[in-house]
C-alpha cells in the first residue's frame, strides 16, 4: 500500500504543477509582448502580470498541500 501512496502523491504534485507552469510561461510571454508593443503601459501590464502569476502559483501550492496530505495523513 505504501508504494501506491507515494505514486499518488507524486502524481498529485506532478500533474498539479504542469498547469501553473504553462500558464506562468504564457503570462510572461504575453506580458513581455505587451510591454514591447506599448512601453508606456509597462506599469499597468506588470501589475496585472504579477497578480496573475500569483494566482497561478496558488494552484501549484494547493497541489503541494494535497500531495502532503496524501503522504502524511
Amino acid at each position: 500500500m505504501e508504494p501506491l501512496i507515494s505514486i499518488a502523491a507524486a502524481l498529485a504534485i506532478g500533474l498539479g504543477a504542469i498547469g501553473p507552469a504553462i500558464s506562468i510561461g504564457i503570462i510572461g510571454s504575453k506580458g513581455a509582448e505587451a510591454i514591447g508593443r506599448n512601453p508606456e503601459a509597462a506599469q499597468k501590464v506588470q501589475t496585472g502580470m504579477i497578480l496573475a502569476i500569483a494566482f497561478a502559483e496558488a494552484v501549484a501550492i494547493y497541489a503541494l498541500v494535497v500531495a502532503l496530505i496524501i503522504l502524511f495523513v
